[in-house]
């Protein structure tokens, strides 16, 4: 995201865009990808709300929040676009909030990738990891990539 401390985070976290919705696909290639054609949106807050759950010490990607989504909606998965993107406003929302805070620094991309999308990059994502017990891995010569070594989902916790 751009001009991070131009936006309002907290007002786009609460902009539902006419979320929760469903919408069946039709692309041959995105239904054997995503293994199904029904296809659930859910709003930003959402999103918010089970990173809010993500206790101290543990973490979750993306991808688990997701499947978490589809399963509890009845839906064959959850869009990841829209995902990815809320989960870095729920990220900014909760830096620019004085009170009330998420901790996104314990939602992961996949395969436990730290995001530098949130607040301050991999390296603030990164020390707050380490700062709760995580061992951070660096990973690639030219494109570094930082991954929680170890990780572990905590979705079955939020079932």
């Amino acid at each position: 995201m751009a001009n991070e401390n131009k936006k309002d985070f907290n007002a786009m976290l609460h902009d539902s865009k006419d979320m929760p919705k469903f919408q069946i696909i039709t692309d041959k290639k995105s239904i054997e990808k995503y293994g199904g054609n029904k296809m659930y949106f859910a709003p930003p807050i959402d999103y918010d709300k089970v990173m809010k759950q993500i206790p101290c010490g543990r973490v979750i990607t993306v991808g688990k929040i997701r499947e978490h989504f589809a399963k509890l909606n009845g839906a064959d998965f959850t869009e990841p676009i829209t995902a990815g993107i809320f989960v870095s406003i729920a990220a900014w929302a909760s830096y620019q909030r004085s009170n009330d805070e998420t901790p996104y620094w314990r939602t992961l991309k996949a395969n436990g990738e730290l995001n530098e999308k949130y607040p301050g990059g991999v390296e603030a994502q990164k020390e707050k990891l380490e700062a709760e017990g995580h061992t951070i891995l660096q990973k690639g010569r030219k494109n570094i990539k930082y991954y929680v070594k170890d990780y572990e989902s905590v979705l079955e916790d939020l079932e």
